[in-house]
């Protein structure tokens, strides 16, 4: 990961980590996906992607989580989860658009 990445999750961490969420995991890898951060939010366990577009030339962060990345994301997610109690869960977003940060909880469902 370059270093502007590694810094937007950083920053994201911290944002999500003063809003009183619990990190319990970064850049969770399997085969096919990754999750940026896993954090618990109370009861509920929240998978996180984080976005860093410098400039809103082709969309801005939000635009660029397409449904192939959202379908990584759930793949990774199951992968994390196997054998494991089902906990409540969703999928967040941090995204950072320059210097604004803007956090979108339940950013998308799975179907």
């Amino acid at each position: 990961m370059n270093s502007a990445g590694s810094d937007a999750e950083e920053r994201a961490a911290q944002h999500l980590t003063r809003h009183g969420l619990k990190i319990l995991a970064r850049n969770y890898r399997c085969r096919g996906g990754e999750i940026d951060l896993v954090c618990r939010d109370g009861a509920t366990l929240v998978f996180v992607e984080v976005r860093l577009r410098t400039h809103r030339g082709y969309g801005g962060a939000a635009a660029s989580i397409t449904s192939a990345k959202q379908r990584r994301l759930v793949l990774a997610a199951n992968h994390y989860l196997a054998g494991k109690p089902l906990p409540a869960c969703r999928f967040d977003a941090v995204l950072l658009d320059g210097a604004n940060i803007d956090w979108i909880k339940d950013a998308f469902q799975t179907s």
